[in-house]
């Protein structure tokens, strides 16, 4: 199981750190995906990071304003989410894929959620002002 938290509720502009934690088993062998899902929307994927040399995807919506680490000692990965816009409001979801995406897979291929096998109860997001 995996247990997202940080989400809230901020102004446009405004900043908030997602987190995801496992339960009952380590992160360290997971590349880990940021989706997100819009009310009356599809989920989506928003960005990804690998296991061992630390490749970072992120969707061009979020290019520039969200960044997504590891931090092993603590097993936790994060969503740094800056410049929030009303159009980022969702719930986010993290979830585990077993399999490094490789560098040359398109958006839809890196985010199909096929690959991704544990997933979170996600954690809502809304911007407004």
């Amino acid at each position: 199981q995996l247990v997202e938290s940080g989400g809230g509720s901020v102004q446009p502009g405004g900043s908030l750190r997602l987190s995801c934690a496992p339960s009952g088993f380590t992160l360290d062998y997971y590349s880990i995906g940021w989706f997100r899902q819009a009310p009356g929307k599809q989920r989506e994927g928003v960005s990804c990071i690998s296991t061992s040399d630390g490749w970072t995807h992120y969707v061009d919506s979020v290019k520039g304003r969200f960044t997504i680490s590891r931090d092993s000692d603590k097993d936790v990965v994060y969503l740094e989410m800056n410049s929030l816009k009303p159009e980022d409001t969702a719930v986010y979801y993290c979830a585990t894929r077993p399999r490094d995406p490789a560098p040359t897979l398109r958006d839809p291929e890196i985010y199909d959620e096929s690959e991704y096998d544990i997933w979170g109860q996600g954690t809502q997001v809304t911007v407004s002002s």
